[in-house]
Protein backbone atom coordinates (compact mmCIF):
# COMPACT_ATOMS: atom_id res chain seq x y z
CA UNK A 1 0.00 0.00 0.00
CA UNK A 2 1.44 3.35 -0.99
CA UNK A 3 1.96 5.90 1.75
CA UNK A 4 -0.76 8.53 1.55
CA UNK A 5 0.09 11.91 3.04
CA UNK A 6 -2.72 14.20 4.18
CA UNK A 7 -2.83 17.87 3.26
CA UNK A 8 -1.99 18.87 6.84
CA UNK A 9 0.94 16.44 6.95
CA UNK A 10 2.15 17.72 3.59
CA UNK A 11 2.01 21.30 4.87
CA UNK A 12 3.93 20.31 8.00
CA UNK A 13 6.56 18.55 5.94
CA UNK A 14 6.97 21.53 3.62
CA UNK A 15 7.35 23.86 6.61
CA UNK A 16 9.96 21.59 8.21
CA UNK A 17 11.98 21.31 5.00
CA UNK A 18 11.89 25.07 4.55
CA UNK A 19 13.09 25.62 8.11
CA UNK A 20 15.95 23.17 7.58
CA UNK A 21 16.89 24.67 4.22
CA UNK A 22 15.89 21.66 2.12
CA UNK A 23 12.73 23.03 0.49
CA UNK A 24 14.43 23.11 -2.91
CA UNK A 25 15.39 19.39 -2.84
CA UNK A 26 14.08 16.69 -5.13
CA UNK A 27 11.93 14.33 -3.05
CA UNK A 28 11.82 10.60 -3.81
CA UNK A 29 9.40 8.68 -1.54
CA UNK A 30 10.61 5.23 -0.49
CA UNK A 31 8.55 2.09 -0.13
CA UNK A 32 6.85 2.14 3.30
CA UNK A 33 7.56 -0.56 5.88
CA UNK A 34 5.31 -2.21 8.44
CA UNK A 35 5.24 0.85 10.71
CA UNK A 36 3.54 4.23 10.49
CA UNK A 37 6.86 5.85 9.59
CA UNK A 38 7.71 6.77 6.05
CA UNK A 39 10.91 7.92 4.40
CA UNK A 40 11.88 10.01 1.41
CA UNK A 41 15.27 10.55 -0.19
CA UNK A 42 16.17 14.22 -0.63
CA UNK A 43 18.70 15.26 -3.25
CA UNK A 44 20.04 18.43 -4.79
CA UNK A 45 23.22 18.94 -6.75
CA UNK A 46 25.80 16.66 -5.10
CA UNK A 47 24.27 16.40 -1.65
CA UNK A 48 21.44 14.44 -0.13
CA UNK A 49 19.85 13.11 3.02
CA UNK A 50 16.75 11.24 4.21
CA UNK A 51 13.50 12.69 5.49
CA UNK A 52 11.88 10.63 8.24
CA UNK A 53 8.17 11.22 8.69
CA UNK A 54 7.19 9.87 12.11
CA UNK A 55 3.61 10.96 12.98
CA UNK A 56 3.67 11.82 16.71
CA UNK A 57 0.36 10.06 17.37
CA UNK A 58 1.90 6.76 16.23
CA UNK A 59 5.69 7.02 16.47
CA UNK A 60 8.17 8.09 19.16
CA UNK A 61 10.74 10.24 17.40
CA UNK A 62 12.48 11.19 20.64
CA UNK A 63 13.14 7.53 21.41
CA UNK A 64 14.71 7.13 17.97
CA UNK A 65 16.97 10.14 18.49
CA UNK A 66 17.97 9.13 22.02
CA UNK A 67 18.77 5.53 21.08
CA UNK A 68 20.62 6.70 17.97
CA UNK A 69 22.89 8.88 20.10
CA UNK A 70 23.42 6.02 22.57
CA UNK A 71 24.31 3.47 19.88
CA UNK A 72 26.74 5.94 18.35
CA UNK A 73 28.38 6.39 21.74
CA UNK A 74 28.88 2.61 21.87
CA UNK A 75 30.81 2.72 18.58
CA UNK A 76 28.04 1.28 16.40
CA UNK A 77 27.07 2.62 12.97
CA UNK A 78 23.86 4.59 12.84
CA UNK A 79 22.65 7.38 10.59
CA UNK A 80 23.73 10.87 11.59
CA UNK A 81 20.99 13.27 12.66
CA UNK A 82 20.95 16.51 10.64
CA UNK A 83 17.83 18.16 12.02
CA UNK A 84 14.54 17.35 13.72
CA UNK A 85 11.21 18.67 14.97
CA UNK A 86 9.91 16.49 17.78
CA UNK A 87 6.53 18.16 18.02
CA UNK A 88 5.83 17.77 14.31
CA UNK A 89 7.46 14.35 14.02
CA UNK A 90 10.02 15.00 11.29
CA UNK A 91 13.77 14.39 11.13
CA UNK A 92 16.52 14.74 8.58
CA UNK A 93 19.02 11.92 8.81
CA UNK A 94 22.09 10.78 6.95
CA UNK A 95 21.49 8.77 3.78
CA UNK A 96 23.49 5.58 4.31
CA UNK A 97 22.76 4.32 0.81
CA UNK A 98 20.89 1.32 -0.55
CA UNK A 99 23.02 -1.64 0.52
CA UNK A 100 20.73 -3.33 3.01
CA UNK A 101 21.63 -6.95 3.66
CA UNK A 102 18.34 -7.94 2.04
CA UNK A 103 19.17 -6.18 -1.22
CA UNK A 104 22.69 -7.57 -1.24
CA UNK A 105 21.42 -11.11 -0.67
CA UNK A 106 18.77 -10.73 -3.35
CA UNK A 107 21.50 -9.58 -5.74
CA UNK A 108 23.48 -12.77 -5.08
CA UNK A 109 25.93 -11.59 -2.42
CA UNK A 110 27.41 -14.39 -0.34
CA UNK A 111 25.36 -14.70 2.83
CA UNK A 112 27.98 -16.00 5.27
CA UNK A 113 30.08 -12.80 5.57
CA UNK A 114 26.95 -10.71 6.10
CA UNK A 115 25.54 -12.93 8.84
CA UNK A 116 28.91 -13.16 10.57
CA UNK A 117 29.25 -9.37 10.52
CA UNK A 118 25.75 -9.07 12.01
CA UNK A 119 26.84 -11.50 14.73
CA UNK A 120 29.96 -9.47 15.49
CA UNK A 121 27.79 -6.39 15.93
CA UNK A 122 25.60 -8.22 18.44
CA UNK A 123 28.62 -9.54 20.32
CA UNK A 124 30.07 -6.03 20.50
CA UNK A 125 26.76 -4.59 21.69
CA UNK A 126 26.19 -7.27 24.30
CA UNK A 127 29.77 -7.08 25.59
CA UNK A 128 29.86 -3.29 25.91
CA UNK A 129 29.86 -2.32 29.61
CA UNK A 130 27.68 0.73 28.98
CA UNK A 131 25.18 -0.80 26.55
CA UNK A 132 22.36 -0.81 29.09
CA UNK A 133 23.20 2.61 30.52
CA UNK A 134 20.14 4.19 28.97
CA UNK A 135 16.75 4.93 30.45
CA UNK A 136 14.61 2.43 28.59
CA UNK A 137 11.76 0.24 29.84
CA UNK A 138 12.38 -3.46 30.48
CA UNK A 139 11.26 -6.22 28.15
CA UNK A 140 9.18 -7.50 31.02
CA UNK A 141 6.38 -10.03 31.41
CA UNK A 142 3.65 -7.50 30.66
CA UNK A 143 5.28 -6.56 27.35
CA UNK A 144 6.02 -10.14 26.33
CA UNK A 145 2.44 -11.21 27.09
CA UNK A 146 0.94 -8.23 25.29
CA UNK A 147 2.88 -9.25 22.19
CA UNK A 148 2.00 -12.94 22.47
CA UNK A 149 -1.65 -11.93 22.77
CA UNK A 150 -1.58 -10.68 19.17
CA UNK A 151 -1.72 -14.32 18.05
CA UNK A 152 -5.11 -14.94 19.65
CA UNK A 153 -6.47 -11.49 18.85
CA UNK A 154 -5.65 -11.54 15.12
CA UNK A 155 -4.36 -14.86 13.80
CA UNK A 156 -6.82 -17.17 15.52
CA UNK A 157 -10.01 -15.37 14.32
CA UNK A 158 -8.60 -15.07 10.78
CA UNK A 159 -7.74 -18.77 10.65
CA UNK A 160 -10.83 -20.36 12.18
CA UNK A 161 -13.41 -17.64 11.58
CA UNK A 162 -14.24 -17.02 15.24
CA UNK A 163 -12.58 -15.37 18.20
CA UNK A 164 -11.14 -17.55 20.96
CA UNK A 165 -13.30 -18.17 23.98
CA UNK A 166 -12.37 -16.64 27.30
CA UNK A 167 -11.21 -20.03 28.55
CA UNK A 168 -9.06 -20.64 25.46
CA UNK A 169 -7.40 -17.27 25.77
CA UNK A 170 -6.79 -17.66 29.50
CA UNK A 171 -5.19 -21.06 28.96
CA UNK A 172 -2.96 -19.68 26.19
CA UNK A 173 -1.87 -16.60 28.15
CA UNK A 174 -1.32 -18.60 31.32
CA UNK A 175 0.93 -21.04 29.49
CA UNK A 176 3.06 -18.19 28.17
CA UNK A 177 3.23 -16.63 31.63
CA UNK A 178 4.60 -19.85 33.07
CA UNK A 179 7.08 -20.39 30.24
CA UNK A 180 8.48 -16.86 30.26
CA UNK A 181 8.76 -16.44 34.03
CA UNK A 182 12.57 -16.53 34.14
CA UNK A 183 13.55 -14.92 30.85
CA UNK A 184 11.17 -12.01 31.44
CA UNK A 185 13.40 -10.93 34.34
CA UNK A 186 16.52 -10.53 32.12
CA UNK A 187 17.90 -6.99 31.83
CA UNK A 188 21.47 -7.63 30.67
CA UNK A 189 21.15 -6.52 27.04
CA UNK A 190 19.98 -3.59 24.97
CA UNK A 191 17.44 -5.38 22.77
CA UNK A 192 16.96 -3.69 19.37
CA UNK A 193 13.90 -5.93 18.72
CA UNK A 194 13.94 -6.06 14.91
CA UNK A 195 17.43 -7.34 14.28
CA UNK A 196 17.33 -9.01 10.87
CA UNK A 197 18.68 -8.48 7.37
CA UNK A 198 16.05 -5.89 6.38
CA UNK A 199 17.41 -3.57 9.07
CA UNK A 200 21.14 -4.01 8.51
CA UNK A 201 23.27 -2.19 5.94
CA UNK A 202 26.80 -2.28 4.61
CA UNK A 203 28.42 1.15 4.73
CA UNK A 204 32.03 0.00 4.33
CA UNK A 205 33.89 -3.30 4.60
CA UNK A 206 32.67 -6.63 5.91
CA UNK A 207 35.00 -7.04 8.87
CA UNK A 208 34.54 -3.97 11.06
CA UNK A 209 31.34 -3.59 13.09
CA UNK A 210 31.51 0.17 12.46
CA UNK A 211 30.65 -0.53 8.81
CA UNK A 212 27.38 -2.30 9.60
CA UNK A 213 24.61 0.28 9.63
CA UNK A 214 21.67 -0.28 11.97
CA UNK A 215 18.05 0.62 11.19
CA UNK A 216 14.69 0.44 12.98
CA UNK A 217 15.72 0.27 16.62
CA UNK A 218 13.52 2.99 18.11
CA UNK A 219 11.48 0.42 20.07
CA UNK A 220 14.53 -0.93 21.90
CA UNK A 221 14.11 -2.27 25.43
CA UNK A 222 16.31 -3.82 28.13
CA UNK A 223 16.06 -7.60 28.18
CA UNK A 224 17.72 -10.85 27.18
CA UNK A 225 20.53 -11.03 24.60
CA UNK A 226 18.86 -14.08 23.05
CA UNK A 227 16.07 -11.99 21.50
CA UNK A 228 18.05 -10.22 18.78
CA UNK A 229 20.12 -13.31 18.11
CA UNK A 230 17.08 -15.48 17.42
CA UNK A 231 15.55 -12.66 15.37
CA UNK A 232 18.59 -12.86 13.08
CA UNK A 233 18.64 -16.63 12.58
CA UNK A 234 14.87 -17.23 12.59
CA UNK A 235 13.87 -14.49 10.18
CA UNK A 236 10.15 -14.10 9.52
CA UNK A 237 10.80 -12.89 5.97
CA UNK A 238 13.68 -15.05 4.78
CA UNK A 239 14.75 -18.67 5.14
CA UNK A 240 18.06 -18.99 7.00
CA UNK A 241 19.89 -22.23 6.08
CA UNK A 242 21.13 -24.41 8.92
CA UNK A 243 24.80 -23.86 8.03
CA UNK A 244 24.33 -20.10 8.46
CA UNK A 245 22.61 -20.56 11.80
CA UNK A 246 25.36 -22.90 12.97
CA UNK A 247 28.08 -20.43 11.96
CA UNK A 248 26.31 -17.57 13.72
CA UNK A 249 25.93 -19.62 16.89
CA UNK A 250 29.55 -20.80 16.79
CA UNK A 251 30.81 -17.24 16.51
CA UNK A 252 28.47 -15.78 19.10
CA UNK A 253 29.12 -18.51 21.70
CA UNK A 254 32.89 -18.60 21.20
CA UNK A 255 34.39 -18.20 24.66
CA UNK A 256 31.16 -18.97 26.53
CA UNK A 257 30.89 -21.77 29.06
CA UNK A 258 28.74 -24.83 28.40
CA UNK A 259 26.05 -23.85 30.92
CA UNK A 260 25.90 -20.33 29.46
CA UNK A 261 25.43 -21.72 25.95
CA UNK A 262 22.67 -24.02 27.20
CA UNK A 263 20.91 -21.10 28.88
CA UNK A 264 21.24 -18.99 25.73
CA UNK A 265 19.74 -21.73 23.56
CA UNK A 266 16.86 -22.14 26.03
CA UNK A 267 16.14 -18.42 25.96
CA UNK A 268 16.33 -18.41 22.16
CA UNK A 269 13.73 -21.18 22.00
CA UNK A 270 11.40 -19.31 24.35
CA UNK A 271 11.78 -15.86 22.83
CA UNK A 272 11.86 -17.17 19.27
CA UNK A 273 8.50 -18.88 19.71
CA UNK A 274 7.07 -15.82 21.44
CA UNK A 275 8.27 -13.63 18.58
CA UNK A 276 6.81 -15.94 15.92
CA UNK A 277 3.43 -15.95 17.67
CA UNK A 278 3.54 -12.17 17.83
CA UNK A 279 4.59 -11.79 14.20
CA UNK A 280 1.85 -14.13 12.97
CA UNK A 281 -0.65 -11.84 14.66
CA UNK A 282 1.04 -8.69 13.36
CA UNK A 283 1.12 -9.88 9.75
CA UNK A 284 -2.62 -10.63 9.85
CA UNK A 285 -3.27 -7.26 11.49
CA UNK A 286 -1.22 -5.47 8.84
CA UNK A 287 -3.46 -6.98 6.19
CA UNK A 288 -6.83 -6.56 7.87
CA UNK A 289 -6.37 -3.26 9.68
CA UNK A 290 -3.67 -1.46 7.72
CA UNK A 291 -4.29 -2.65 4.16
CA UNK A 292 -0.85 -4.26 3.75
CA UNK A 293 -1.59 -7.83 2.60
CA UNK A 294 1.93 -8.38 1.25
CA UNK A 295 3.02 -9.66 4.67
CA UNK A 296 0.60 -12.58 4.50
CA UNK A 297 3.00 -14.26 2.09
CA UNK A 298 5.39 -14.80 4.99
CA UNK A 299 2.81 -16.51 7.21
CA UNK A 300 3.72 -20.10 6.21
CA UNK A 301 7.36 -19.52 7.17
CA UNK A 302 6.40 -17.88 10.47
CA UNK A 303 4.13 -20.78 11.36
CA UNK A 304 6.83 -23.34 10.51
CA UNK A 305 9.22 -21.50 12.81
CA UNK A 306 6.57 -21.27 15.52
CA UNK A 307 5.73 -24.96 15.29
CA UNK A 308 9.40 -25.94 15.53
CA UNK A 309 9.99 -23.58 18.45
CA UNK A 310 7.05 -25.01 20.36
CA UNK A 311 8.82 -28.37 20.45
CA UNK A 312 10.86 -27.05 23.39
CA UNK A 313 9.97 -28.82 26.62
CA UNK A 314 9.41 -25.50 28.40
CA UNK A 315 6.72 -24.62 25.85
CA UNK A 316 4.61 -27.77 26.11
CA UNK A 317 1.73 -25.86 27.69
CA UNK A 318 1.76 -23.20 24.98
CA UNK A 319 1.90 -25.86 22.27
CA UNK A 320 -1.05 -27.74 23.72
CA UNK A 321 -3.14 -24.59 24.07
CA UNK A 322 -2.50 -23.57 20.45
CA UNK A 323 -3.14 -27.03 19.03
CA UNK A 324 -6.42 -27.24 20.92
CA UNK A 325 -7.48 -23.77 19.80
CA UNK A 326 -6.41 -23.91 16.14
CA UNK A 327 -5.66 -27.51 15.12
CA UNK A 328 -3.76 -27.61 11.87
CA UNK A 329 -2.67 -23.97 12.20
CA UNK A 330 0.64 -24.78 10.49
CA UNK A 331 -1.24 -25.14 7.17
CA UNK A 332 -2.81 -21.65 7.32
CA UNK A 333 -2.80 -19.77 4.02
CA UNK A 334 -4.36 -16.40 3.44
Amino acid sequence: MAHIITEDRQAGRDSFLAKEGWDDAHIEPLTPDASFRSYARLSRNDEGCMLMDAPPEHENLKAYLDITAHLRSLGLRVAGTLGHDLEAGFALIEDMGNDTFTRLLDAGHEAMPLYLLATKVLKALHAHPKATDIGLPPYDMATLLREAELFVDWFVPAFRGSAPTTAEKERYMGAWRDALAEVSEARSALVLRDYHVDNLMITGGLEDVSHCGLLDYQDALLGAPAYDLVSLVEDARRDVPEDLRAAVMALYTDGMTGPDVTALERDMALLGAQRHAKVAGIFVRLSKRDGKPIYLGHIPRVLRLLSKGLEATELAGVRQSIEAMVPGYQQARF
